[in-house]
C-alpha cells in the first residue's frame, strides 16, 4: 500500500492535475452524444445540505481554464459561473438537507442529490461523468477519481454546485448568524466549533456529524480561536 500523501504532496499533486475534454472525447467515440457531468458540494460540512449540479454541453466550448470549484477564487468562481450557465446546453442543481442527510447518511444523501440534478435536466443524458462515485443509473457512466480536476464537464458542474451551495449558506448566515456561515459554509473551522460550544447547534446542523467531533477537540479548537484572535479561513 502506498504511503499517505503529506499536505505538500498533495498540494503538488493537485497542481500536476490538467482539466481537459479526454474523458468527454471517449465517450463520443462509444457513440455518446450528451454527455452529463456531476458533482456534488458540502459533503463534509457540519451545517446545511449536500448540493449536486450536473450540466450537459453541446461539443466542446471554449472553456481554457476551468478547473475544480476547489482550486478557483470565490471571483473567479462566479465568472466561471455565468460562463457555464451561458455555454451550457442544459444544467441543474438539487439538494439534500440535512435532517434527509441524518436519514439516509451523508454518502447516500449524495448520491441521491446528484441523482435529483441528472432528473431535472431539460435533456436526458445518455452518458454520464461522475466525481469518484458511481450512481443507480441504468445508462453507461464514468466514476473518475478527481473527476474534478480532470474533466471539464465535471468540472463546470462543481462550480455550480459550490456557488449554489455558498448562496444558500448567505442565507442561513441571516438566520444563524452566530455561527459565521457567511465565512466558514457551515464546514468545521476554528470559529464554528467554537460557536456551536457557546451556543450549541441549529436545526440544521447534522447531529451525527458532531458527534464525530470529541470534547478535546471541540475545546482544543475554541482555545486556538480565541488564542489568533480571527477565525481560520473557511474550507472551500
Amino acid at each position: 500500500m502506498d504511503a499517505p500523501l503529506k499536505p505538500a504532496s498533495k498540494a503538488a499533486r493537485w497542481r500536476r492535475l490538467r482539466c481537459g475534454w479526454r474523458y468527454e472525447r471517449e465517450a463520443r467515440s462509444q457513440g455518446a452524444q450528451r454527455i452529463a457531468g456531476v458533482d456534488e458540494v458540502g459533503r463534509g460540512a457540519l451545517f446545511g445540505p449536500v448540493v449536486a449540479a450536473a450540466v450537459i454541453f453541446d461539443g466542446e466550448p471554449r472553456l481554457r481554464g476551468i478547473k475544480d470549484s476547489k482550486q478557483l477564487t470565490a471571483e473567479e468562481r462566479e465568472a466561471w459561473e455565468a460562463r457555464i450557465q451561458e455555454t451550457a446546453h442544459c444544467w441543474a442543481i438539487a439538494a439534500c438537507d440535512a435532517g434527509r442527510i441524518e436519514l439516509i447518511n451523508i454518502y447516500q444523501a449524495s448520491r441521491q442529490a446528484m441523482l435529483d440534478a441528472l432528473r431535472r435536466l431539460a435533456a436526458p443524458p445518455d452518458w454520464l461523468l461522475v466525481d469518484a462515485v458511481r450512481l443507480d443509473w441504468t445508462g453507461p457512466q464514468q466514476a473518475i477519481v478527481h473527476g474534478d480536476a480532470l474533466s471539464v464537464t465535471i468540472a463546470a458542474a462543481s462550480i455550480l454546485a459550490k456557488q449554489h451551495r455558498d448562496r444558500l449558506m448567505r442565507q442561513w448566515d441571516k438566520v444563524y448568524p452566530q455561527y459565521g456561515l457567511f465565512r466558514n459554509k457551515g464546514y468545521a473551522t476554528a470559529e464554528h466549533i467554537a460557536a456551536l460550544l457557546r451556543h450549541g447547534p441549529s436545526p440544521q446542523h447534522r447531529r451525527s456529524f458532531l458527534r464525530e467531533l470529541t470534547a478535546p477537540q471541540l475545546f482544543a479548537a475554541a482555545e486556538e480561536k480565541c488564542i489568533e484572535g480571527t477565525p481560520k479561513k473557511a474550507t472551500n
